[in-house]
């Protein structure tokens, strides 16, 4: 939160210095999961707490829907996570990940433990370079250099539309608002959309079955369903608040 002290820097609107001066034009989940999370009230970002295991789910998960990953059962209980093909992403916020995918399969929560503590700052970053935020610095108390992140851009709006049209309209989800809702329902963060998604039975148990892969008749590929059940049984499960049936 700002005070009457706080100073605005004059380099606020711009990207970390480092970033690439070009970037894709088509977005990611990565991107989206993060942009929705921001909470535009407060400046704050939901679910902090386990924000590394939800990008780096939905970096995997990017990858799934581009044909690049999914799990492969070798016993039991285990599915690593695999790459597909032998052409890495172009994108620089996902050849991280598929470069750690090739070195040798791992089950999800070991991946998203490894890629996601390094997303936070880029997919930050990009954000702001599309103008879907805006960063701003500022001295708190007049003295102490701080940062604070303001919406920018219709985006989040038009993604929260997608998402509410799923959870509350009923509506069967592309492929992209399946995953992105599936995510944002097994990070526990759901309740803090309250405002914009009136929390109840009937979206707690519809986020659930994004969860488990029943994404109606716009479903993906059964690869992709198998990634996301992997990423979110395999390792969000594990360390998400468990959100109680309203």
């Amino acid at each position: 939160m700002t005070t009457n002290d706080d100073v605005p820097a004059t380099e606020a609107d711009q990207p970390e210095p480092g970033q690439p001066d070009t970037i894709p034009a088509d977005r990611t989940l990565v991107e989206d999961v993060l942009l929705l999370l921001f909470q535009p009230d407060s400046g704050t970002i939901a679910g902090e707490n386990i924000l590394f295991y939800v990008l780096g789910g939905a970096a995997v998960a990017e990858l799934a829907l581009s044909g690049r990953a999914e799990p492969r059962p070798t016993g039991l209980f285990s599915k690593p996570i695999h790459p597909i093909g032998t052409v890495p992403p172009t994108d620089n916020l996902l050849t991280p990940v598929w470069d750690y995918l090739t070195e040798k399969p791992r089950g999800a929560q070991t991946v998203l433990a490894a890629i996601g503590p390094q997303l936070r700052a880029p997919v930050l970053d990009r954000l702001v370079a599309r103008g879907d935020l805006r960063r701003e610095r500022y001295k708190s108390l007049g003295f102490i250099p701080s940062t604070k992140y303001v919406l920018n851009s219709g985006r989040r709006e038009d993604l929260l539309g997608r998402v509410q049209g799923v959870l509350l309209r009923g509506e069967d989800p592309d492929p992209r608002t399946a995953a992105t809702t599936a995510l944002l329902s097994a990070s526990g963060t759901l309740p803090q959309f309250h405002r914009e998604i009136p929390w109840s039975g009937a979206v707690y148990t519809r986020g659930k079955e994004l969860e488990k892969g029943d994404w109606g008749a716009a479903a993906a590929s059964s690869a992709v369903t198998r990634t996301m059940t992997a990423v979110i049984t395999g390792a969000l499960s594990a360390v998400a608040v468990q959100v109680p049936h309203p």
